[in-house]
């Protein structure tokens, strides 16, 4: 990140949801870095600690998004004590899934909660502020939406409809001076996979037909799609809006 957007972000005032780990915590310590305010919304007090150290700039706060009252409540907590907001990163979600045959609502209900209804409401929330900062909204999502990914179908949907409402928020809030971009990542590094229920061998496997397929020929890091989200955000990128990058090593077009 060169000089000039480093400095465009000193005195914004960030919400990163799921930040206690992975790219949540490498986005807000990134913003952080560059001189923002960040307050870093996750559901585990230790984790969210842990993304805070030696940062004064990232200001944790425990909330769960599917919670009711919560979206008001993250955006009351940021507004109340910075007097703003001006870059909402949805980042927060779980993966879960099984084949057709295997799912049932107790798999299916938190997924649609956590990744696609939870950014609508914290998105609505959002707006106002939004609105009167000239602000950015940043959906992350997934490479996997854009392609068939067999015995696990409900996650990349979920997925796939946030980089919907990317593009339809983007065309409705235009006028209100808001712009909403997307991050879609491929194969990172991050503890995502540890609550899919998938044993070793199974995380190999994933790990070598994916490796197979990415030519730049490594798994991403959190770090990478932190640098992706924050360049979104920034002021210079102020033409954009609708926009979702991959940030998956070129997996997509390979």
């Amino acid at each position: 990140m060169n000089s000039s957007t480093q400095q465009q972000s000193v005195g914004r005032v960030v919400v990163v949801t799921g930040a206690g780990t992975g790219i949540g915590r490498a986005t807000a310590r990134a913003f952080a870095g560059q001189g923002a305010t960040v307050v870093a919304v996750g559901r585990r007090e230790g984790p969210l600690h842990e993304t805070a150290a030696d940062l004064p700039g990232i200001r944790p706060l425990v909330a769960d998004v599917t919670a009711p009252g919560a979206p008001e409540e993250i955006v009351r907590t940021a507004v109340d004590a910075y007097g703003r907001l001006d870059v909402l990163v949805n980042n927060a979600g779980i993966a879960a899934g099984g084949p057709l045959g295997t799912l049932g609502r107790e798999v299916i209900g938190p997924l649609l909660e956590t990744n696609l209804v939870a950014p609508v409401l914290l998105t609505q929330a959002a707006v106002p502020a939004l609105e009167t900062s000239g602000g950015v909204v940043v959906n992350v999502t997934t490479t996997i939406g854009q392609r068939g990914w067999p015995g696990n179908s409900v996650y990349p949907a979920t997925k796939s409809a946030l980089e919907t409402l990317t593009r339809c928020w983007a065309v409705e809030l235009a006028p209100r001076g808001v712009r909403v971009v997307a991050v879609a990542p491929g194969a990172i590094d991050t503890p995502i996979a540890d609550h899919m229920g998938l044993g070793p061998e199974q995380r190999k496997a994933i790990r070598d037909w994916q490796l197979a397929h990415i030519p730049l020929g490594r798994i991403g890091r959190a770090e990478d799609v932190a640098w992706a989200i924050t360049a979104l955000a920034a002021p210079d990128a102020g033409y954009l809006t609708g926009t979702v990058l991959p940030v998956d090593g070129g997996a997509l077009v390979a």
